[in-house]
């Protein structure tokens, strides 16, 4: 679906606000996974549990939230599609705040050649509340260490 540009640019303001608020109260909640705070540089650095092949629930939920969401556009495994790019690729260079953004806001990208236009998620609940989930998920492929296919998660 097409936006006028006013549209699109109200909810991109809307996404940038909701972006800022959640990141303001994930760390005042002092939010943790692994016992780093999500967000901080050494969690953007390596998110995601791996031990023995299997999986922490961050990145089993990230898995599963993934392929409801973003498996439509960017291809199974985030390996990209005719349709979206690599996100396996993309957080190779991408930062956590910049991934956050984009899906939040959503991003248009327009050449003579192409026309990419990513629409913003700052409204899905499905996306927005499991978000961090679904960047532990693609760092772990997009470092190498998580293979394609569904993950085997760690038992309790």
């Amino acid at each position: 679906m097409w936006l006028a540009m006013s549209e699109l640019t109200r909810r991109r303001r809307i996404g940038a606000l909701f972006v800022l608020a959640f990141g303001v109260a994930a760390v005042g909640l002092g939010s943790r996974v692994q016992g780093q705070e999500v967000g901080s540089p050494d969690w953007q650095k390596k998110p995601y549990n791996i031990v023995n092949g299997k999986v922490g629930m961050a990145t089993y939920n990230g898995y599963r939230r993934y392929d409801n969401s973003c498996l439509r556009c960017h291809g199974p495994d985030g390996a990209g599609s005719s349709y979206a790019p690599s996100l396996v690729d993309s957080l190779k260079t991408m930062s956590y705040d910049d991934f956050v953004g984009i899906v939040i806001a959503g991003k248009k990208d327009v050449s003579t050649s192409q026309q990419l236009v990513m629409p913003a998620f700052g409204e899905v609940a499905d996306v927005v509340n499991y978000l961090d989930d679904i960047y532990t998920y693609l760092k772990a492929r997009s470092d190498g260490a998580l293979g394609r296919g569904r993950p085997e998660r760690m038992t309790k």
